[in-house]
C-alpha cells in the first residue's frame, strides 16, 4: 500500500504549521483528498492504496494561516506539483514555509 502526505514547518516563527487546509489534486485539478494539518503540521496519509503513475498537486492555504497569526504574507496560496513514477512508493512532501518564502523536497 503506498501513501501521500506532507509536514509543514512555519520557519519564520520555529513552530508547525498548525491548521493549514490542504488540498490534494489530480493533474486534471480533480481534488482526490482534502485535510488540515494537525498540532505537529502533519496531514499523513492523503491518500492510501493504489496510486497511480502521474502528475500531482498539492495546494495549501497559507492565507488563511498566516491571517490568524496576524502576519502578511506573499504566498496566499502555496502549490507544488510532483510526479509519481513508482506507485507502490510511499510520497511525503515536507514544506518549509514563512511569510515570503517556502522550500520543499522529497522526504521519507
Amino acid at each position: 500500500m503506498s501513501s501521500i502526505s506532507t509536514h509543514v514547518l512555519d520557519t519564520s516563527r520555529g513552530c508547525p504549521g498548525e491548521g493549514i487546509a490542504v488540498r490534494l489534486e489530480s493533474d486534471s485539478a480533480e481534488t482526490l483528498a482534502t485535510a488540515v494539518t494537525d498540532a505537529d503540521g502533519r496531514a499523513g496519509q492523503l491518500v492510501t492504496g493504489d496510486l497511480v503513475v502521474g502528475t500531482y498537486r498539492l495546494v495549501l492555504d497559507t492565507a488563511a494561516y498566516f491571517a490568524r497569526t496576524g502576519t502578511p504574507t506573499f504566498f496566499p496560496t502555496v502549490e507544488i506539483t510532483f510526479a509519481i513514477s513508482d506507485a507502490g512508493q510511499n510520497y511525503h512532501v515536507p514544506v518549509l514555509l514563512s511569510p515570503f518564502a517556502y522550500s520543499t523536497y522529497r522526504g521519507s
